[in-house]
């Protein structure tokens, strides 16, 4: 517990301006000085009296009571429980770690003797990583308000924000391919075309005569088709840029955590089709987690990335694709997520070459906002027409690294954050249904 020195409020304040206007009187000899000194001796025993049931005042025992884990981006609620030896007016402030949204705070109570008095209010973290809440800073006044003194209470906490989790807590309530749907992923129907034989059944309309079993057929004396899944037991490997190119932000949130939240639903999808999923972060910050199958492994996952941050370095893809071909040695679907630039094209060429030898490879271009919002504003003066040019010719660039890759065998998705989850998820089901791995 911390205590500072009471300090006189406006109250004190005023009463003391009021006193000293009368003291100009007497000064130039127009009043009395007995009844002004006299104010004056009351006035200072009333204030030392409240110094003192200030100062011998007991500090209230405060709890603070909201989760251990934190998805960023999203409000979550604290709740503060205040309970005093007697009755006692104080404003409570927590001490949240900084620049995080709130609402709800400061808050002023009147506390009653014995009884506990709870209030909510709502924190939004905008930064994944470790944080602390260092106690909660209280404001007691004293009895007749004349002096107000700030304390310290409660114990600090330690809490981790991790990537959005709240869409897997959803997702969990619905199939792989319901899930599918809600990220916005467009799913092109077929039915019974996997590489897994799953089960015989009647024959359907739509069906092709491959999926006919002519022996089983005979012995029903009706059709029976064959009916195939699509091959369980896969590897994805998520490898995850943590450099300087995923600094930038749209809106709230960097790219990075754009890029995570991506990662984890198709990570989630792909558990549920029942493939293992691993990752890599390289770039800045690094970390390897090894493929695993089952929901469980979303934790694994979750651990791992939770404090990565993107960091002001350039990116060596070749040496990110040294790391995943000395750790992933089964073939495996690589999705890259970077923002690429021509100026890298060199580099990723090399290490997507080195990647192919053994794995397939998808690479996944994240687009700043910006850009697209740039080139719809209107173009009034020479500076707007600089910069919609300059923009412009940045997209080509960008357009013709993409189409590079591709006149390579690799598969390129240029999305924008909004739309990376859905594009991802979307792509490893069409790697899923058309048997690539």
């Amino acid at each position: 517990m911390v205590l500072a020195v009471p300090r006189p409020a406006s109250l004190a304040l005023a009463l003391l301006v009021l006193w000293s206007l009368p003291g100009l009187a007497v000064a130039f000899g127009v009043a009395q000085s007995v009844h002004w000194y006299a104010t004056g001796a009351a006035l200072f025993v009333l204030f030392a009296l409240d110094f003192a049931l200030l100062v011998r005042a007991p500090t209230p025992q405060v709890q603070r009571r909201m989760a251990d884990t934190w998805p960023i981006g999203i409000e979550r609620p604290v709740t503060l429980s205040l309970q005093g030896e007697r009755g006692q007016r104080v404003d409570v402030f927590d001490l949240h770690p900084g620049g995080w949204r709130m609402h709800g705070l400061p808050r002023r109570l009147a506390l009653r003797r014995g009884e506990e008095t709870a209030f909510e209010y709502h924190l939004c973290a905008n930064e994944r990583g470790d944080f602390h809440f260092d106690g909660v800073q209280l404001r007691l006044h004293s009895p007749l308000r004349l002096w107000w003194q700030s304390r310290m209470a409660g114990d600090a906490q330690r809490v981790r924000v991790f990537p959005n989790f709240a869409p897997l807590a959803k997702f969990a309530m619905f199939s792989a391919e319901q899930a599918s749907r809600l990220v916005g992923a467009h799913l092109r129907r077929r039915r019974g075309e996997g590489t897994d034989f799953h089960q015989m059944r009647e024959y359907r309309i739509g069906d092709s005569l491959r999926q006919i079993d002519w022996k089983a057929t005979a012995r029903a004396r009706r059709l029976i088709s064959r009916e195939y899944q699509d091959e369980k037991n896969q590897q994805l490997v998520l490898l995850l840029d943590t450099g300087r190119r995923l600094m930038a932000r749209d809106g709230a949130l960097a790219h990075f955590d754009h890029v995570l939240d991506a990662a984890l639903v198709v990570a989630y999808l792909a558990l549920r089709q029942g493939d293992a999923v691993g990752l890599l972060a390289s770039g800045g910050a690094s970390a390897w987690v090894p493929p695993r199958r089952g929901i469980g492994a979303i934790d694994e996952l979750l651990r791992a990335t939770y404090a990565l941050q993107p960091q002001p370095v350039a990116t060596d893809f070749l040496a990110a694709a040294t790391s995943l071909s000395l750790h992933q040695r089964r073939r495996s679907l690589v999705m890259l997520v970077t923002n690429l630039r021509d100026e890298d094209m060199d580099d990723l060429l090399a290490a997507i070459t080195m990647l192919r030898k053994r794995h397939l490879v998808c690479v996944a271009s994240l687009r700043e906002g910006s850009l697209d919002t740039a080139l719809e504003e209107p173009v009034h003066d020479l500076p707007g027409a600089i910069r919609t040019s300059a923009t412009a010719h940045y997209l080509e660039q960008r357009n013709t690294a993409h189409d590079a890759l591709r006149n390579h065998g690799v598969m390129v998705l240029d999305v924008a954050c909004d739309q990376l989850a859905a594009s991802l998820v979307e792509k490893y089901l069409a790697v899923k249904r058309d048997g690539l791995l």
